[in-house]
């Protein structure tokens, strides 16, 4: 068994997004990301399908150039290959959840 908190040790950077795993089972990487507003991540694709969790806040969520605003309990799921970005409008909690075979470090990449 294994657990986890997103609202625990919670700590938003000033410049730009914090991203941490907090889980990694046999199938997938639950990924905290804090944001605060006014921060965003790029334009970019994941290789396998993932899910997209607003636990706080708002955040503007970009898909193939069409917005859509997620407010907290909102979830999107995207395939694989999709480009999408995220804008801050308010502080937020985010949880990603990506295949556990990509990686961290390419999330974390996004953000540089």
């Amino acid at each position: 068994m294994m657990t986890a908190s997103l609202t625990e040790n919670v700590t938003y950077k000033d410049n730009g997004p914090a991203i941490s795993v907090l889980l990694q089972t046999k199938m997938s990487k639950e990924i905290r990301i804090l944001m605060k507003k006014g921060q965003f991540m790029k334009e970019h694709k994941a290789p396998f399908p993932i899910v997209v969790q607003v636990f706080e806040g708002l955040i503007d969520f970009g898909v193939q150039g069409v917005k859509k605003l997620l407010r907290k309990g909102d979830l999107i799921a995207l395939d694989e290959n999709i480009p999408h970005d995220l804008a801050c409008i308010e502080d937020c909690i985010v949880r990603l959840s990506i295949s556990n075979m990509d990686t961290a470090d390419r999330v974390k990449n996004i953000i540089k």
